[in-house]
Order: structure tokens, then sequence, then C-alpha cells
């Protein structure tokens, strides 16, 4: 997916693909949505996602919600945040370097 925000561009196909989460709803409940964490090689953080009509993903359609799909900018800070709820502490480290006890 690629999407222009605020006059930079967020590609998936030119980012690393650093994490990956899925909810713990099933594939077809309707709040089912996953997500994967990228860094661009300028060091920028973004967040790629999709999900069911119910998920945080959903887009509008007339009076209802069907599955959606986006991308959004996150700070290093969130990035990190993201990364110690999803990620192994080795792979934190990998990404952000080793972290006191």
């Amino acid at each position: 997916m690629r999407k222009i925000i605020n006059g930079r561009k967020y590609d998936t196909e030119t980012a690393e693909c650093i994490g990956e989460m899925s909810s713990t709803y099933n594939f077809n409940d309707g709040y089912y949505y996953w997500e994967e964490l990228y860094r661009k090689r300028t060091g920028e953080f973004f967040l790629h996602g999709a999900g069911n009509g119910l998920s945080p993903y959903a887009q509008s359609v007339g009076m209802g919600t069907t599955s959606g799909e986006n991308i959004f900018p996150i700070s290093e800070e969130r990035a990190k945040e993201w990364c110690e709820e999803y990620m192994s502490v080795s792979r934190y480290e990998s990404i952000f370097g080793e972290v006191e006890e």
C-alpha cells in the first residue's frame, strides 16, 4: 500500500517491515484486524493495518461499515510502545538497542 500524508510518501513495498500482529479475534469476526510496523529509509515509522467492518480499520459505507485498510505515521516513542506490546525482548533490542535492567 502507498499513501501520501502531509506531503510525505509511505510505501509498504520500499519500507522495512519490522513487526506484525493480529488481533485475538477469529478472522471471520467483525472485530478482527492486523497491523504491521514499518521503518522508512529516513528512520520514520508507520503502521499499516487492515481489518473487518467493526475493527479500528473499518470504513464507513452508507449507514454502515465495511472492511478497510490504512497507513498511519507514528513517532519513534509510539513505535517503541507498539514493539513492547507485540515483540520479544530480543527483537525489540535488535531494533532500538539494548535496554537496561
